[in-house]
């Protein structure tokens, strides 16, 4: 059996992953795209790995340079290394070689390689690229005014917070209307479609952010932001007709009711006409015991008392 010594054990390692390195140059890339935050495993295909068998994982944002985990049989006891950075995150399977990186973020974006040495080498290549979940887009009218004539037309703005290989898109129902990004990031993505006023009351609209892990969708309310005028008079018709109904009743009964109350006027009238044309005369007072006669004569309707006289 080959003894090697401690400092050959040093430039053999080196050889082997030098080895290991270049011949993975060639193997196929797995490509995923995971949410930041979420645990993912990085599945190798391998159904079985012998247990005396060393697992190397690398990781690199571009090259898959930096040994972030080890594990290898050392004197009859399986040890497993994993680098500082990711110390709490990364759990093996030494079965199929397997490795689970929880709480993922996007700084863990990159290649990750897994070389498995048993006498022969085995390697898989990973790409992974780590996302944050897109923001909810905001829809606002671009115009200060909410409600459009029949002749005019509607401009609702979104607006979302811009990120890495986020789009802002409108949508007519299931039809995209629109679509925008910016690879500057610092910039929030905005949009503005133009609806015509036939177009408010017989189609839906959404406006949706998306990039390739997640999308959120915010709807556009026609009657906050595009309401226009004949709307408006339905409404404010709907408003108003208890009131017209109240008038039109109250008139309804006046109408009815005047007649008697012009009738009574009248009457009332009559009876005041009658007694102004009544005239009475100067009545001395007599002693009870004497006889006293009173001629009345009546002109033109009007009852007129004469000279009282002693009979």
């Amino acid at each position: 059996m080959m003894k090697i010594l401690p400092g050959n054990r040093i430039l053999w390692t080196f050889l082997l992953l030098l080895c290991c390195l270049l011949c993975a140059a060639g193997d196929e890339t797995v490509t995923l795209q995971e949410v930041e935050g979420t645990t993912i495993t990085l599945h190798t295909g391998i159904t079985r790995i012998q247990s005396d068998a060393q697992i190397l994982w690398f990781y690199g944002p571009e090259k898959a340079e930096e040994k972030i985990l080890n594990s290898q049989v050392f004197e009859g006891r399986n040890v497993t290394q994993i680098s500082e950075r990711f110390k709490k995150r990364l759990q093996l399977d030494r079965i199929s070689g397997a490795l689970t990186i929880r709480n993922i973020s996007r700084n863990h974006s990159g290649v990750y390689l897994l070389h498995v040495i048993n006498g022969g080498l085995s390697s898989r290549t990973f790409s992974v690229s780590v996302y944050a979940p897109v923001s909810t887009p905001v829809i606002k009218n671009l115009r200060e005014r909410q409600s459009v004539s029949p002749t005019e037309e509607c401009f609702p703005l979104c607006t979302v917070e811009n990120g890495e290989d986020v789009t802002l898109s409108w949508y007519r129902g299931t039809e995209r209307l629109n679509i925008t990004n910016n690879t500057d990031l610092s910039v929030n993505l905005s949009l503005t479609l133009q609806i015509h006023n036939q177009d408010i009351n017989t189609n839906t609209y959404t406006c949706v952010s998306a990039n390739p892990v997640s999308n959120k969708t915010t709807s556009l309310s026609i009657t906050q932001l595009c309401d226009h005028h004949p709307d408006k008079e339905r409404e404010r018709s709907r408003f108003l007709l208890p009131v017209v109904i109240s008038v039109g009743g109250l008139i309804l009964i006046l109408v009815i009711l005047s007649p008697l109350f012009i009738q009574r006027i009248k009457e009332k009238q009559q009876v005041s006409d009658k007694s102004e044309d009544l005239t009475y005369s100067d009545v001395k007072r007599v002693k009870a015991e004497e006889n006293w006669s009173v001629t009345c004569v009546e002109e033109n309707g009007s009852v007129v008392y004469s000279e009282v006289k002693r009979s």
